[in-house]
């Protein structure tokens, strides 16, 4: 099942896509009213039995879809945000990036090593702890803007990039889950985009306390919601691109992370009490951002990001900030 939400005359409006198009959900819930408990929210969608569901899209189905395509608004407002980084060949192209953008006089002899020892540099590779366990971060819950809204570009930022990644939210309450259990948790997908500033970035990770404002000042969520169901046997399947000002500067694939999305959410609810509306990424597609492919976006242009069976994002980047 596929779900969204929109602004439609400064209304948010909840809807529900069918072959025919997108169907309100209040009309939904007019022609059911058995269904009225479920339709307030996409969340409490998500967390609904299975057959409540399946009622509610035949339900859908049989009603005449909207003419009015509204504007994308935040499909739910996460009650926190984790983000993993479960792609080892991100961690290297990434760290490569950034030798090559910021220590433009070193990275010719780096190259040269790699060249001759056949085997990405030793300063590359991941940390050991991150093959032992899912890594990752507690970023700001309260900065995302949805699909199409501007990209802000802060004062202290030189260099802004973009990371495609595969977002999921939480439906069920965890806490010493087995990966399973945790699997059974998640209720939902969305497009999601991790916004960085690298030149300040690395600094900040040095530091002993992980990324700040490269990384609290926004977050771009997909207005679109898919159900676990459609997407968890699939979803190391799933591939994007990303695409700025219209050319196609990437492509992205969600195959061969180090750690399944059950084993990621055990490890983060091992003695932690996790909740429903509780929302994570699982770090960005290899491909996925600027650094790795050498595309990094400027003041002014059009990014879109794409990830089949999941959505579309396109965003503008706005221009620097005075403070």
């Amino acid at each position: 099942m596929r779900l969204r939400q929109v602004l439609i005359e400064g209304q948010p409006a909840s809807q529900v896509a069918t072959r025919a198009g997108w169907v309100n959900l209040s009309e939904v819930a007019q022609k059911e009213p058995s269904l009225h408990s479920i339709s307030g929210s996409l969340l409490s969608i998500l967390a609904a039995l299975p057959q409540q569901r399946h009622t509610l899209q035949q339900v859908a189905n049989s009603c005449s879809p909207t003419q009015e395509t509204g504007t994308p608004t935040l499909p739910f407002q996460p009650a926190s945000y984790r983000d993993f980084m479960l792609y080892e060949s991100h961690v290297i192209d990434a760290s490569r990036g950034f030798a090559k953008h910021f220590l433009p006089k070193v990275y010719p002899i780096i190259r040269t090593i790699e060249r001759l020892s056949r085997r990405p540099f030793f300063a590359f590779n991941p940390k050991p702890l991150w093959y032992q366990q899912p890594i990752y971060y507690l970023g700001n819950h309260l900065a995302f803007i949805p699909d199409r809204a501007t990209i802000p570009w802060p004062s202290y930022c030189t260099v802004l990039d973009y990371e495609l990644e595969l977002g999921l939210v939480l439906t069920k309450p965890l806490y010493n889950a087995t990966p399973e259990e945790a699997e059974a948790a998640i209720g939902g997908f969305v497009l999601f985009n991790d916004v960085s500033v690298r030149n300040v970035q690395r600094a900040e990770m040095d530091s002993g306390f992980g990324p700040q404002k490269a990384k609290h000042f926004c977050n771009v969520l997909g207005h679109e919601l898919v159900t676990a169901d459609e997407i968890l046997p699939r979803w190391q399947k799933l591939t994007g691109e990303v695409r700025i000002n219209g050319q196609l500067v990437s492509r992205v694939s969600a195959q061969s992370p180090q750690f399944s999305l059950g084993e990621a959410l055990a490890h983060v609810s091992h003695c932690e009490y996790l909740f429903p509306g509780e929302f994570f990424g699982t770090g960005t597609l290899p491909g996925g951002s600027g650094i790795e492919n050498g595309h990094l976006p400027r003041p002014g242009d059009q990014l879109e990001l794409v990830l089949e069976g999941i959505g579309r994002l396109s965003n503008p980047i706005g221009l620097q900030t005075n403070r």
